[in-house]
């Protein structure tokens, strides 16, 4: 995709922040053009990371989101909160890595299961005609006769099968019961081992074959199952995946301010600057043990974000503020804007309720003053109370609807409209009181 049409499609959910939206489509074009240019000079150019700094609830998460589901790369969302220095209980930064490489796995895994989806389908009905007539074994290959016989039988099963006819009749299969090991090492520090324990386990754990009785329909879901992983082949989707999350993985770093700070003036500086030095060789570019082998982080693209409330981005240790060289500002949330979110985007709230009544059999309308109140009110209480962005409309939107919600499904009337009357008719007295909007609203 052009950055034109990366921001062109971030537009129908995302409101705003045009400067957030161009610098991410950019990033994402540059990993494709770095791909035409010739070896040699594609292992010099490194992705440029971007730092999106702006308030809460004005789309910065939103973007990670959307432009996941845009990009046929790995994607992961992570918050820097929840990383520790190497050495102290949690999770060590390395571990981003190792889950990146995960979900490549999990997409190249995806793509070879389509590719082998007819073939295994094929091979399921053989075995499900196996299942059906268990005296197949038993035929005698000198008897011709017999085996015409047989061979006319299957057939007829085989069109019965594949018609859908058979899908209640049960059958009985051998299904593996999967043994769990206990995680002895869990939440110990022990992520950087690089050796598979759970594999490990398993190999050495005896599996439990369970005969059962279940439909056809069931029967099918567990061994297409089967015979899929049968088929692919392991080592080219490792091989795959890692060169996958290598050159076009992504990830993105949630809450860096909360790692942003001074120095701690006393005892261990777990969670700040221990983590940011952690960070620092994992974004400039380090290998990393993973269960399928290393892989390098030089050409991972980081894209991190934070509110900044309480620092700024000169806070970061300088060798971290260099491998971020590009910056953008997002920007509040203005009274227009919150009229646009509620109407522009393709599953605007408004739309969501709507929907959701719908399934009650009730209507409900939105008229265009209902929508303004709404923005009113949620422009009014982020600037006197706390501004917690777009996300103030979602607390409105359910005080509002709390009776229409919970009275739907017994309602005579199915027919609801919301103006400003009755939106201010149910925020009215909580807005006048503003001990009482702070903990409401």
């Amino acid at each position: 995709m052009t950055p034109r049409e990366i921001v062109g499609e971030l537009d129908r959910y995302i409101v705003g922040q045009d400067a957030a939206k161009r610098a991410v489509a950019v990033a994402i074009r540059n990993r494709w053009r770095r791909q035409q240019l010739p070896e040699e000079l594609r292992k010099d150019i490194t992705p440029k990371n971007i730092i999106m700094i702006g308030p809460t609830g004005v789309g910065k998460t939103e973007i990670a989101r959307r432009l996941a589901q845009l990009v046929g790369a790995p994607f992961l969302k992570v918050e820097a909160t929840k990383y520790t220095e190497v050495g102290y209980h949690g999770r060590d930064v390395e571990s981003m890595v190792r889950d990146l490489t995960e979900m490549a796995i999990g997409m190249v895994k995806q793509e070879h299961r389509i590719l082998v989806e007819t073939k295994a389908k094929e091979r399921v009905n053989d075995r499900l005609l196996d299942l059906l007539l268990p005296q197949s074994g038993s035929v005698d290959s000198d008897n011709e006769e017999e085996k015409q016989r047989h061979e006319r039988t299957r057939d007829k099963m085989r069109a019965r099968l594949e018609a859908g006819e058979l899908e209640d009749k049960p059958v009985e299969l051998q299904v593996d019961q999967k043994v769990v090991p206990v995680q002895i090492f869990s939440n110990l520090g022990m992520e950087q081992m690089d050796v598979d324990l759970q594999s490990m386990f398993e190999r050495i754990m005896p599996r439990q074959a369970q005969q059962r009785q279940i439909p056809v329909r069931e029967a099918r879901r567990i061994l297409i199952e089967q015979e899929t992983e049968a088929l692919i082949d392991r080592q080219v989707v490792t091989e795959k995946a890692v060169e996958l999350a290598e050159n076009s993985g992504i990830i993105f770093v949630d809450e860096l301010d909360k790692i942003c700070g001074p120095p701690s003036t006393h005892g261990p500086d777990v969670s700040r600057q221990g983590v940011q030095r952690d960070l620092l060789p994992v974004v400039e570019g380090t290998t990393v043990n993973t269960r399928y082998g290393p892989v390098r982080t030089d050409h991972v693209l980081f894209i991190a974000a934070g509110a900044f409330h309480n620092s700024k981005p000169s806070d970061l240790m300088p060798e971290l503020q260099g491998r971020f060289p590009i910056r953008v500002e997002l920007t509040d949330l203005n009274r227009d804007d919150f009229l646009r979110i509620l109407t522009e985007p393709k599953h605007a709230l408004t739309k969501q309720y709507a929907e959701l009544l719908k399934t009650e059999g009730l209507s409900l309308e939105f008229t265009r003053d209902g929508i303004e109140a709404l923005a009113d009110i949620a422009f009014e209480v982020n600037r006197t109370v706390q501004n917690i962005g777009a996300r103030r409309l979602s607390t409105i939107l359910e005080r509002v609807l709390e009776d229409v919600s919970f009275e739907g499904s017994d309602m005579a009337d199915k027919r609801v409209r919301i103006d400003g009357g009755y939106v201010r008719e149910r925020i009215g007295e909580i807005l006048q009181k503003e001990d009482l909007s702070k903990f409401i609203l």
